[in-house]
């Protein structure tokens, strides 16, 4: 059993912008942000982003920046717009919650993909950037929860290496409904096989001259994942 006698807690995310080669992380910005998050979210099949999440949606651009405003003086979520920077245009959000340095537990959580960024290279980008800085600023364990139903979320988290732990029954109340909610995590010792598996995932010569990659992502990470009990949900 290791010994952590002498560990150091990590750094709180607050502040932080995350650099990549497709999208950067911003701290999110309510004035600048609330406009062309909200529009982005108009795309078709934007509606439905909104099921499992315990808010919106939001039927203007004035209550959406009010939301926006909350959240984005919170410490704890810490959120972050995701930025695309082929047009430095705001197509998503994300963040960091059940903040726990002392603890080097953080959760990935809040993800709300605009239709223009779902299913985009650059979505697993914004997702790798997360994870990385969580693992290489000292954190130990990375988490994702989703409700138990959201059957999407649960396949995207193991895809991102992330290890089925189970389901807390009646976990909370959302929207005036049960939610049993579907626990999975990462810790650090398995850093050092995913970030490869990111890397050669997201490197340009994995994609054929129409996008599509060569190797998928889960065929990468799918080996790495932990397995107790037959646990496992894919």
């Amino acid at each position: 059993m290791a010994d952590l006698n002498n560990f150091i807690p990590p750094p709180h995310p607050k502040n932080t912008t995350l650099d990549g080669r497709l999208v950067r992380l911003d701290p999110l910005n309510a004035e600048q942000h609330a406009e062309p998050l909200f529009f982005a979210n108009t795309q078709d099949g934007g509606a439905k982003n909104w099921t499992y999440l315990p808010y919106g949606p939001f039927d203007t651009v004035a209550a959406f920046a009010d939301w926006l405003k909350a959240a984005q003086s919170a410490e704890d979520p810490c959120f972050f717009t995701i930025i695309r920077k082929t047009d430095d245009r705001p197509v998503g959000l994300a963040s960091y919650l059940r903040i726990k340095p002392a603890d080097g537990s953080i959760e990935v959580g809040h993800i709300h993909f605009s239709p223009l960024l779902q299913r985009t290279t650059e979505a697993t980008e914004a997702m790798y950037l997360m994870m990385q800085w969580a693992f290489e600023a000292g954190y130990r364990r990375y988490e994702w929860k989703c409700n138990a139903r959201n059957a999407r979320s649960r396949r995207a988290a193991q895809r991102l290496g992330l290890s089925y732990e189970g389901v807390f029954r009646q976990a909370t109340i959302s929207k005036g409904e049960n939610r049993d909610t579907a626990w999975f995590a990462a810790i650090d010792s398995e850093w050092p096989a995913l970030k490869p598996a990111y890397a050669a995932y997201l490197h340009s010569t994995n994609f054929h001259p129409d996008g599509k990659p060569k190797m998928s992502l889960t065929e990468l990470t799918k080996p790495l994942l932990f397995k107790q009990d037959n646990l496992e949900f894919m």
